[in-house]
């Protein structure tokens, strides 16, 4: 476990914490600062296996079937009449990504009811679903609507009655909502790693929790299973080993939750081992391989089914690779020669992508602040050079518990930002977003006599809209 540490800091992955179990014992747990174990964290599309764990508790009461059309469940919201692709698309191709394709963006779609953009506006090109495997996160959206509007409740009060309350866990847990109501179920699960751990372990005792059954075994066992290729490219893919109920195959016949920015819940039951990560490597095309291909080469290839004998020295060295660890900072040169030809000096911008229409960079010791004005109005971001400044990111965020919704009440997300020089004349901040919502913008400033480039690259599900692009400016007359 040292060594995993080790090599995912080598390898500058953004972590926030990880778990592994062994049967029904913790071996190693470690948080990045300012992360704990009691942080409820984002687990973006993990809370799809939530969702088809919910499907198939409503499958044993009887209120549904795998091969119900899911069109029958929602007449109400259909404006135009159906695709005839859509009519015949059922609960099992949907829980099985083998749908007629993804529906409109709710994030920029004028219809902010998920469910019903799914139903309309589809065209004449629309493929027959159960022929390919393709991720559609608004099809995993509409299966929590109808575990809803089947179970008369939320999605986290059905599982928290029938499974949570018995495991012990999710108590400090919630699932934010959409713009109309429901439950943001393809994506806003909000608990902790231990919760999540929790979880892993019901499934993969398939249903049972301290020799109590608290549901059917043979849907578990299915939707665990590889029904689906869910090969897309020739390449090798850490996740490329099928897929059942909105839950992913991995190597070792072991299966997965997955969100985005790398939130992992790995079970391998021939191991009866629990891997649980958090992270937010949003951006990066290569984290999550790392991760996953790290665990399975130094953490299971290296198992013994004998209980290991005691070993001091490795206690010591997984002791000292977990204290002290904190958030990802950027590092670099910590002054420049430009640092004080540029401190306080005002840059105008024409009209650009960021709608940046001026900035002023200033420095303090070891801190600085980006003083920006853009569409939205006169910002300030403080940062700290080859460190992580702890603060309010300036922008407004979203509405309480409701994503996609501007705020009305001056909700603003909390965030660490960092800087370096990169070289003489390139300055970067770097920003994350460390709520309940994460995402993270890049700012790279250029100089050259009184000139700026500023390139802007941002990766978050529905914010930062207008951090992503470049502006060209000169020092004020």
């Amino acid at each position: 476990a040292s060594n995993f540490i080790k090599k995912l800091e080598k390898r500058g992955a953004r972590m926030h914490g990880i778990l592994f179990m062994k049967g029904d014992k913790i071996f190693a747990e470690a948080y990045w600062k300012p992360f704990d174990k009691d942080f409820c964290h984002r687990m973006y599309s993990e809370t799809k296996s939530f969702v088809s764990v919910a499907i198939g508790l409503l499958i044993e009461d009887g209120k549904l079937s795998l091969d119900d059309k899911i069109a029958d469940y929602f007449p109400e919201k259909a404006d135009t009449p159906l695709h005839k692709s859509l009519k015949k698309q059922t609960v099992r191709q949907m829980l099985m990504m083998s749908t007629v394709g993804y529906g409109e963006n709710w994030f920029t779609n004028e219809c902010r009811d998920r469910c019903k953009a799914y139903f309309n506006k589809r065209g004449e090109s629309v493929r027959c679903p159960g022929t390919i495997w393709e991720y559609d996160s608004q099809g995993s959206q509409v299966l929590c609507c109808l575990v809803e509007k089947l179970a008369g409740k939320t999605l986290f009060d059905f599982l928290n009655e029938r499974i949570f309350s018995h495991l012990g866990t999710f108590k400090t847990a919630e699932i934010l909502k959409t713009p109309t109501g429901e439950s943001w179920g393809d994506s806003a699960l909000i608990c902790t790693s231990r919760d999540m751990l929790s979880f892993g372990r019901f499934v993969m005792n398939y249903g049972v929790w301290d020799g109590k059954r608290l549901m059917n075994e043979s849907y578990l066992r299915e939707a665990t299973s590889s029904l689906i290729d869910n090969r897309e490219t020739a390449f090798e893919d850490a996740l490329g080993h099928g897929y059942g109920y909105q839950i992913w195959r991995t190597e070792k016949n072991g299966f997965a939750f997955i969100g985005m920015g790398d939130q992992l819940t790995v079970c391998l039951p021939d191991y009866d081992l629990i891997f649980v990560c958090t992270a937010d490597n949003q951006g990066s095309g290569f984290s999550r391989e790392i991760i996953l291909s790290t665990f399975f080469d130094l953490i299971v290839d290296n198992l013994e089914n004998a209980p290991l004998k005691e070993d001091k020295k490795a206690y010591e060295n997984l002791k000292n690779a977990t204290q002290g660890l904190a958030l990802f900072a950027l590092t670099g040169q910590s002054s420049s020669s430009w640092q004080e030809r540029i401190d306080g000096k005002r840059y105008v911008f024409p009209k650009n992508e960021l709608g940046l229409s001026e900035l002023t960079l200033r420095f303090f010791d070891d801190c600085g602040e980006l003083h920006y004005v853009n569409e939205n109005g006169n910002l300030i971001l403080p940062f700290k050079l080859g460190a992580n400044y702890f603060g309010k990111f300036p922008e407004l965020g979203y509405s309480g518990n409701v994503g996609g919704v501007r705020t009305t009440d001056g909700t603003k997300y909390n965030c660490a930002t960092s800087g370096a020089w990169l070289s003489d004349n390139k300055l970067m901040i770097f920003s994350q977003i460390i709520d309940k919502y994460f995402g993270n913008v890049s700012m790279c400033f250029g100089f050259n006599e009184d000139k700026i480039t500023v390139t802007f690259y941002k990766t978050a599900e529905d914010f930062l809209w207008n951090y992503n692009g470049q502006a060209y400016g000169s020092v004020a007359p």
